[in-house]
């Protein structure tokens, strides 16, 4: 059966909601009446209107964008769809991000930027989406199409008549690319690339001519169509082999367990793992990169899976189980913590999102991570040991030491407060950095949700996240937490935020520097630039909008910030700078930076 994608008032269920899928391709339409035949010379037949009413249909209501001569006409168009909110952002960079942060929300983002120099300012941050899995449609104005094919030289360009050097770039870090310089084939293009980004689930990137959105066109007479996208399907044969050779490898082990990963994202299938975890009993835990997709009050959950630097207790479990089954992980160096977990590929089945591995035995494609986890959990034994070990070992967490009047504020007591914040109507964003760390520790209400960019790890990735996640879910509150080094890359879009009047609350964690770079391999380059962030962000605000700022350097300061920015200034955009000491870091990065640092250290093969 093929599913219609595209409705326009919903987005994704909550993300730590159980059996909720966490992200993906844009929600399933119920209903949408035919659009009306549009003449053939009528000025709303025009591909302008066309990516404009696409974009609504497939569930993206704001786009994020910066404004070019070759993008102006466009952005027209866009700003005169009723149901698209335009959004302008300070820099390319952050206008991606953003579309980064509302498709982890919304299941698809949408920016829109002007040739070369708007792009390849753009492309840090699709190449930070498609590490993520994440559908971004990566609009850019491009030349008239009549200088295609000619040796003129244009602006925005290395100063070559080859116009292709962006495209070029971004058919890297995007999994399908269109060049659309006449009317013709621009309709084919247009829904080619768009429905493609969906049944990826990775960015696409749209070059369209600068004179071509606002002249109309018989291929755009119709009003779009809704999407109807043929669905991948599970090859049923595959199915039951593997789910018959799964289910005799767990029966036969004596505690399992299951450790959810990041692809479960594009996979859809958290909610399928979930129904797993339901019917086998066997303890849960999560690679760090997929905090947020897995609801942490499941009644067998025990934390995060991140080698030795896990959350307490946890991988002892994992490592010490004669089976465990990842669904969707990724084994990079980080997540790996330098290579270094202790884990045997002969214990594992390993989940792909079509593809099923176990042990050192055998490998089944076209099984879907969903339908095979359906299927196991009708398949598998009960089995409650793994879990019950967790249980007899477990110490409850200590509570940092309340800190002495005017006493420094210690990390640990932020986060401490921090958690006592956090609601089903929250949102936590963590920046690269320590954020990473302590935030994998806060407990995730029923709800709430979580994001960070473990992958690729950009730092300043988190302010145009923030506001993109935040303009793409209202109903919640966004935390962001973001170090002073990483703010400093991206701070701009603050502005932004207070223009789109959001009301996030940042912490601004002030220790001098790039932390997280210290504790691989110190050296003066990671010493920064000490600013008044309180006293930017009052710039930035310039009594327009509402914004409240707080500089704390004392628990009593924090707790009373905290009261203000949940109390009389809730509707403000609150931002907090918190002031720590420079070697005030959690104790898992200063084990998981010894280990990287480690790993990137390894001398040649030869030596």
């Amino acid at each position: 059966m093929d599913t219609t994608v595209g409705d326009v008032n919903s987005r994704k269920p909550d993300s730590n909601g159980i059996g909720s899928p966490p992200s993906g391709a844009a929600s399933v339409m119920q209903s949408l009446a035919l659009p009306h035949a549009l003449a053939a010379g009528s000025p709303d037949a025009t591909m302008g209107r066309h990516i404009a009413r696409r974009l609504v249909q497939i569930g993206v209501t704001d786009v994020f964008s910066v404004p070019g001569d070759f993008n102006l006409v466009l952005l027209d168009h866009l700003i005169a769809e009723p149901g698209l909110n335009l959004i302008g952002c300070c820099n390319e960079l952050n206008a991606g991000y953003a579309a980064d942060g509302y498709a982890r929300a919304r299941g698809v983002g949408a920016c829109v930027v002007t040739f070369t120099v708007g792009g390849l300012s753009m492309l840090n941050a699709i190449a930070g989406a498609y590490s993520e899995n994440l559908p971004v449609v990566c609009i850019v104005g491009g030349p008239n199409s009549n200088d295609y094919g000619t040796n003129r030289v244009l602006h925005h360009t290395t100063g070559l008549s080859d116009f292709s050097q962006e495209l070029r770039c971004f058919q890297t870090v995007t999994c399908f690319q269109a060049v659309v310089n006449n009317l013709e084939d621009a309709h084919e293009q247009i829904d080619t690339a768009i429905s493609t980004a969906l049944k990826e689930s990775k960015p696409v990137y749209i070059s369209i001519s600068c004179n071509l959105p606002a002249i109309p066109h018989p291929t755009f007479s119709q009003g779009p169509v809704p999407f109807a996208l043929s669905p991948k399907l599970t090859n049923q044969m595959e199915l039951e082999a593997a789910v018959e050779a799964a289910a005799e490898f767990l029966n036969e082990a004596v505690k399992p367990v299951m450790v959810g990963g990041p692809k479960l994202r594009v996979a859809k299938a958290s909610e399928a793992f979930v129904e797993l975890a339901n019917a086998c009993g066997y303890a849960v835990a999560v690679m760090p990169s997929a905090k947020g997709l897995v609801p942490e009050h499941h009644p067998h959950f025990i934390g995060t899976y991140w080698g030795a630097v896990s959350t307490a207790f946890c991988a002892e479990i994992v490592e010490s189980a004669d089976a465990y089954l990842f669904a969707g992980p990724i084994f990079n160096d980080y997540s790996s913590v330098g290579y270094s977990l202790l884990l045997k590929k002969e214990k594992a089945i390993i989940l792909q999102p079509d593809r099923v591995v176990i042990g050192n035995g055998p490998a089944f494609g076209c099984v879907l991570m969903k339908d095979f986890l359906k299927a196991l959990s009708k398949r598998v034994k009960r089995n409650t040991t793994a879990y019950e070990n967790y249980h007899r070992i477990y110490v409850p967490d200590g509570h940092p030491l309340k800190c002495e009047p005017k006493e420094p504020l210690r990390v640990n007591v932020l986060f401490k407060h921090m958690q006592d914040v956090l609601s089903s109507e929250s949102a936590v964003i963590a920046e690269t950095g320590d954020s990473w760390f302590n935030c994998q520790k806060l407990k995730l209400p029923r709800g709430c949700g979580y994001e960070f960019q473990m992958q690729y790890g950009s730092i300043g990735w988190s302010v145009g996240a923030t506001l993109g996640y935040a303009q793409a879910v209202p109903e919640k509150r966004v935390i962001a937490c973001i170090g002073d080094g990483s703010f400093q890359v991206t701070a701009q879009d603050v502005s932004t935020m207070l223009r789109c009047g959001q009301n996030t609350i940042i912490f601004l964690i002030n220790n001098g520097g790039y932390t997280i770079e210290v504790e691989i391999h110190d050296g003066p380059y990671n010493v920064i630039k000490n600013w008044n962030y309180t006293g930017l962000v009052e710039a930035i605000h310039n009594s327009e909008g509402k914004c409240w700022t707080a500089k704390v350097l004392y628990e009593e300061e924090l707790m009373e910030a905290i009261q203000m920015a949940t109390g009389p200034k809730k509707d403000c955009l609150c931002f907090i700078e918190v002031i720590v000491h420079k070697d005030d870091t959690s104790k898992e990065l200063l084990e998981w930076g010894s280990r990287v640092s480690a790993a990137n250290s390894r001398p040649p093969n030869s030596y």
